[in-house]
């Protein structure tokens, strides 16, 4: 396993089949390169890759990100229609949105039972369940 966090990255465009082009690269290297999982959305990622020194735009994070999606390598979880994060973990879990402070974090799956889902309708199937608990300080 890759303890480089180049290395890390390469490694994780490689399991999706995606080609390693610099942008990639870089933006691979922020979400993976210490081998921890996050949630991000489009602009704190295109903020930590202009800190990092990375020569990317907005439109190609958000390209990236996308492509990411598509290809398995994070999930998208979106709050409230408006807003998008890109989860590294793509194992189904919930999520806690904090409300004041824009943030996503996983919350315990162990703590979490679903009794009953409600059918899909005719001609459709249930592809995932979203849970997302959003919270505000008391």
């Amino acid at each position: 396993m890759a303890t480089d966090p180049a290395e890390r990255a390469t490694d994780w465009l490689s399991t999706a089949g995606l080609r390693p082009t610099r942008q990639r690269l870089a933006l691979a290297e922020l979400l993976v390169g210490d081998g921890q999982h996050r949630h991000v959305t489009a602009e704190s990622l295109f903020d930590a890759a202009k800190t990092d020194g990375a020569s990317v735009s907005l439109a190609t994070v958000y390209n990236t990100l996308r492509a990411f999606c598509e290809a398995g390598l994070l999930r998208e979880v979106t709050v409230d229609g408006a807003r998008s994060y890109f989860d590294t973990n793509t194992t189904d879990h919930p999520h806690f949105f904090w409300e004041a402070e824009g943030r996503l974090s996983d919350a315990p799956s162990e703590e979490l039972e679903l009794k009953r889902v409600p059918d899909a309708p005719e001609g459709a199937e249930i592809a995932s369940v979203s849970v997302v608990i959003k919270l505000r300080k008391t």
